[in-house]
């Protein structure tokens, strides 16, 4: 059988790591594939720079939507990242010419998974995405193909390494949040403007892929409802661990009866949960299926060597001639997306608000509450502080300062949001009081 011809567009990280692995297992994965796995193309911004594999005698391409388009190529693996041109022309270029894909980009499939797996199917070529969610964790696949008898009631998992591994070092090292977020910069696993890792936008991403896979639904990443971890301070992350509880960034995506909630945001889980347990730069995902009951994935998020191995994974696929729909059906049986709004939703929370300590505020904090319906499982105070200040650094009034957290019961998002407004209306408060969602995972 003819070799397999590879373009690559990008030899940064996963690019790297992707001539590693042939390199270290061409001939296993020759016989895997059926066939030799062969690299004709690349597309790189430095040619001079020193290979993991020698590129000698391969074709270089300035432009990767030429190398989209070479006729020596069969197949276009796209490592450059991004959620437009030049990774989406590329793309489109190679669909539209009959070359199948292999892609890593989270934010371009979550984006324009739609409009590309449509090309795709009308070409009856791949569009295979493992590397997209998750690094070497074979979710995609688990979604699409091992799970596909299984209808999905609910997916969650922690899909961040960044944010993972800064509020596992927050916890275990009692370190503050802008402390340790210095500590992964330096590292190279936050950027110098962290904001898409702790802002929880590529977390959406990866939710939104998922999502799609798993309720046959069309992509929508703008319906994401989306909080960041900045706002976690060291002592929620003391007081969760007080109560039995882990502080993680999560995605969720739950079927309702009135529509699907797609959330990220920070989420109190309890320490005795599977998740809990999943530390530092460690990603997993969780899915419950009618049939399969639980199911929890975990590994490695990032990187080179997992990423390119999942990349080689869809590779081989397409060497063994096994051409899958992107999404796992025809994009016109995906169903358009129907929001649960967030306001909707129903579990506990974790209230957390500084009041100045004087007689009657605690007590109005609860009589707030209780117009709301919401019941109280846990009131904790703290001892009281100095006189504090506002967000401007102004003095609010000449009395001390008290942290207070509430632990609720199981309640709307509604009740919560409306009783916090009202709480800070009565100016009973020197900040604006945060809410954390406590997750229900059994």
């Amino acid at each position: 059988m003819e070799p397999l011809r590879l373009g690559i567009a990008g030899l940064g990280t996963v690019g790297g790591g992707l001539l590693e692995l042939i390199k270290a297992s061409g001939d296993t994965i020759a016989q895997r594939a059926g066939r030799q796995v062969v690299i004709t193309g690349v597309s790189a911004r430095d040619r001079a720079k020193i290979r993991a594999v020698s590129l000698k005698n391969v074709t270089w391409f300035d432009d990767p939507v030429a190398l989209a388009k070479s006729p020596d190529i069969d197949v276009l693996v796209e490592l450059i990242g991004g959620d437009g041109d030049p990774a989406k022309s590329a793309l489109e270029a190679a669909l539209a010419n009959g070359k199948h894909v292999v892609t890593a980009n989270k934010a371009l499939i979550a984006r324009h998974g739609n409009a590309l797996a449509r090309i795709a199917e009308k070409s009856g070529v791949a569009l295979n995405f493992e590397a997209a969610v998750a690094g070497g964790i074979p979710i995609v696949k688990t979604l699409r193909e091992a799970l596909a008898g299984n209808s999905i009631t609910r997916l969650y998992g922690i899909m961040n390494g960044t944010s993972n591994f800064i509020l596992t070092k927050m916890e275990q090292e009692r370190r503050s949040f802008a402390d340790v977020l210095g500590e992964a910069q330096q590292l190279g696993y936050a950027e110098a403007d962290p904001t898409f890792d702790i802002g929880g936008f590529d977390t959406a991403h990866k939710l939104a892929i998922l999502t799609a896979l798993a309720f046959g639904t069309e992509l929508d990443v703008e319906s994401i409802y989306i909080e960041g971890i900045d706002q976690i301070t060291l002592q929620d992350i003391n007081i969760a661990g007080e109560l039995g509880f882990r502080i993680k960034l999560l995605g969720v995506s739950v079927q309702t009866e009135a529509g699907i909630e797609q959330r990220v945001h920070p989420t109190l889980v309890p320490k005795d949960s599977p998740i809990a347990d999943v530390h530092g730069v460690f990603n997993a995902v969780a899915v419950s299926g009618d049939f399969v009951g639980e199911l929890m994935l975990e590994g490695r998020g990032a990187g080179a060597h997992p990423t390119a191995s999942s990349v080689m994974s869809d590779i081989i696929d397409i060497a063994r001639g096994h051409i899958q729909k992107p999404f796992g059906v025809p994009v016109s049986a995906l169903q358009p997306y129907r929001t649960a709004e967030m306001p909707a939703h129903e579990g506990g929370y974790y209230v957390t608000m500084t009041l100045q300590d004087r007689p009657g505020a605690v007590a109005a904090v609860a009589q707030r509450m209780a117009e709301q319906n919401i019941s109280i499982d846990s009131i904790i105070q703290r001892p009281a502080l100095g006189a504090s200040v506002d967000a401007r650094g102004k003095p609010p009034t000449d009395v001390a300062t008290r942290p207070v957290i509430l632990i609720t019961h199981d309640t709307h998002e509604r009740n919560v949001r409306e009783a916090l407004s009202r709480i800070e209306s009565d100016r009973h408060t020197v900040d604006r009081p945060r809410m954390i969602r406590i997750e229900k995972l059994k």
